[in-house]
């Protein structure tokens, strides 16, 4: 099980389309990861962002980790890609 003591973090980027890659080559070798997405616009939110001149390009921050163990490994695979 992953969790905040025993994690590293081997993404952090604004591209959805990394996030998925990344998850999807960790999967594939079955090492366990966790993710995390931020926005500064939350669901109670009224504004979207878009009136605001927010790009939304970079509306959401992504996060992926995996356990301290198999840091190495992930880093080792995703310089492969």
């Amino acid at each position: 099980m992953i969790t905040i003591f025993n994690r590293k973090e081997i993404y952090h980027g604004f591209s959805m389309e990394d996030c998925y890659n990344i998850r999807s080559m960790l999967s594939g070798n079955r090492i366990d990861y966790s993710t995390r997405t931020m926005s500064p616009f939350d669901s109670s939110s009224r504004s979207s962002g878009r009136g605001l001149g927010i790009n939304m390009d970079y509306a959401y921050e992504y996060y992926v980790y995996v356990h301290k163990k198999d840091y190495d490994q992930a880093v080792f695979l995703l310089n492969q890609k």
